[in-house]
């Protein structure tokens, strides 16, 4: 416990620098491994003999389903993990275990549920989501064996954040990476191997992620661990679940308008470029995520930091670890504008050797990630907000960019430039979104300004008390 309690002690006093790096490089690795896990999918997809660009537009079919998947996993592990964090906090271990024997049971229920109604929709929610009938075959065949195993990955994301709630990110990290190693083995054995073509990739998804859970499952098993699973406490409690769903509303709400993003892309590419665009998005898709990725390492690493320091009212602290942030943020996406403008053709070739969809996908990326460079200041913009207790401003200026800005964008201007429109609809909502962000963080320097540290922060208008 002596290690635990040093902890606060230095997040405030020793150089938010290293600081920034010690509690941003975990989760950097974690979040890439976690993009490199999709991106293995997709470039051993892509190269499936013949039928390699249909399958790898199958597969971006699939990305909005995914994303509500997911949005369902965080709508459950978030909320639960924040208020596991509480108890630990409070010494209170038999609440804490409670509400991870509580989260087992929500992930179960929801996990189920959603794969039975998806599955027993499976074809017209595709073709909604834009396939068609060349595309069609490879995303069912996909989509159905991950959505066979949507318990399993329900529950392994689920307990993997109880893990790192519970003050153990290591482990948490390398049962990610555990995953992503195991899963680019078996994917070429499952692949081409045993020549089971897209459906192999699913598969050999589920069973990474399988044996991930039963090494987290085991974990839980020990009563050694001050978290463990209590016994015949999986009855569902009510209180529990309303609290926990409750509280994973916002990283839900956004996830969900995710997923509402990706099936208006699909269906307006669909319409005025045909599958292969589709395709085309799917890589430009995985390569963008992965710089995204290590910005939301970063904003991982900054979230203690900065309120860890605002609590402890110093706010010279929390302005440098904004700023630190926001410069290496900033680094990351300009380097993922400089791969995007000026080379793409290097990492796109990865996924695929169909000449027609590399074509497609080095244009697409360059008018996406045209402005890419402002993106990384913009989302840690948004966290920092997040950080300070402004939850309402950080779900804004989230949100906006998707709903207000991107999808209305997204039906505009294929009108006008075609398949063209749909690409240029995200260089756009980032300038717009990326001005409204500085000029809601003028206002609140400003504030900043007419505070010393040790003042009182209640003119920020901040929720954190």
């Amino acid at each position: 416990m002596a290690n635990a309690s040093a902890v606060p002690t230095e997040l405030g006093t020793k150089k938010v620098g290293a600081l920034l790096k010690d509690y941003a490089v975990p989760a950097i690795i974690a979040m890439t491994a976690s993009s490199l896990y999709n991106m293995v999918d997709s470039i051993y997809i892509g190269h499936i003999k013949e039928v390699g660009s249909y399958a790898i537009s199958g597969l971006a079919v699939t990305f909005p389903l995914m994303n509500l998947s997911t949005a369902l996993g965080t709508l459950v592990g978030v909320g639960a993990s924040t208020i596991v964090s509480v108890y630990l906090g409070q010494k209170n271990y038999e609440a804490a275990n409670k509400v991870l024997a509580n989260e087992v049971t929500l992930n179960v229920i929801i996990g189920t549920l959603f794969a039975i109604l998806a599955l027993s929709f499976i074809n017209p929610i595709l073709y909604f989501f834009g396939a068609s009938e060349n595309t069609l075959p490879f995303a069912r065949d996909y989509m159905s064996i991950i959505l066979y195993g949507n318990v399993i990955t329900h529950l392994y994301f689920g307990l993997n954040n109880m893990i790192r709630a519970s003050g153990k990110p290591k482990f948490a990290m390398g049962l990610t990476l555990f995953t992503v190693i195991f899963n680019s083995i078996l994917d070429p054995i499952m692949i081409f191997g045993l020549n089971l073509g897209i459906k192999g990739a699913a598969i050999a998804t589920v069973i990474s992620q399988f044996l991930a859970l039963c090494v987290a499952w085991r974990h839980f098993l020990d009563k050694k661990n001050f978290m463990h699973f209590p016994k015949g406490v999986f009855n569902l409690d009510i209180r529990l679940a309303k609290s926990s769903l409750t509280i994973g509303m916002g990283p839900f709400l956004m996830n969900a308008a995710s997923c509402l993003v990706a099936l208006f892309i699909n269906q307006q590419l669909k319409k005025y470029g045909g599958d292969l665009s589709i395709g085309a998005y799917g890589i430009v898709n995985r390569i963008t995520f992965f710089f995204l990725m290590i910005v939301l390492g970063f904003n991982q690493g900054m979230q203690p930091i900065v309120g860890y320091n605002y609590g402890a009212r110093l706010y010279s602290r929390v302005k440098e670890a904004f700023i630190l942030t926001a410069k290496w943020a900033t680094l990351v996406t300009t380097l993922g504008f400089i791969v995007s403008v000026f080379c793409p053709g290097i990492v796109v070739k990865a996924f695929s050797s169909d000449p027609e969809m590399i074509a497609l996908a080095e244009k697409g990326i360059k008018m996406m990630n045209i402005v890419f460079l402002i993106v990384g200041f913009q989302m840690v913009t948004t966290n920092f907000f997040q950080c300070l207790g402004m939850v309402n401003k950080s779900i804004f200026l989230s949100l906006s960019r998707q709903l207000l800005f991107l999808i209305p964008l997204i039906y505009v201007l294929p009108i006008f430039y075609g398949a063209d429109g749909v690409w240029l609809s995200f260089p756009i909502s980032d300038i717009v979104t990326s001005i409204i962000s500085i000029i809601m963080l003028i206002g609140l320097f400003g504030k900043f300004k007419k505070l010393n540290d040790g003042d009182d922060p209640s003119i920020l208008g901040s929720n954190i008390k």
